[in-house]
């Protein structure tokens, strides 16, 4: 029976000189997780296929533009951060859900 791993978080950082500190410090638990994958044949090939759905389903978003409060922009950013996601995503996926929930309600 397979195990789940759980996954790694990458956080979102500020600067290129915050992220490479971050990649050196966890080389070796990344290379590890690598390895442990590769033995267990649960890497995955990005195949072109793959990759030219992703560009469509991309190209499919559209960009808005809405004006929030700095207050909830910050706590936005704070909760995104802990969760190791960029924060721009978190947004999204927390619209996502507001919008799930209150189409169940009506």
């Amino acid at each position: 029976m397979k195990q789940s791993r759980k996954t790694r978080v990458i956080p979102t950082f500020s600067t290129e000189a915050q992220e490479a500190a971050w990649w050196y410090k966890n080389r070796k638990k990344l290379d590890k997780d690598f390895v442990v994958a590769a033995r267990a044949g649960e890497l995955k090939v990005l195949d072109r296929k793959t990759l030219l759905a992703r560009i469509a389903r991309s190209k499919a978003a559209k960009v808005v533009s809405i004006r929030l409060p700095e207050a909830d922009l910050e706590l936005a950013r704070s909760q995104a951060a802990k969760k190791g996601l960029p924060y721009q995503t978190y947004i999204k996926s927390l619209l996502h859900q507001a919008l799930e929930q209150q189409s169940k309600s009506l």
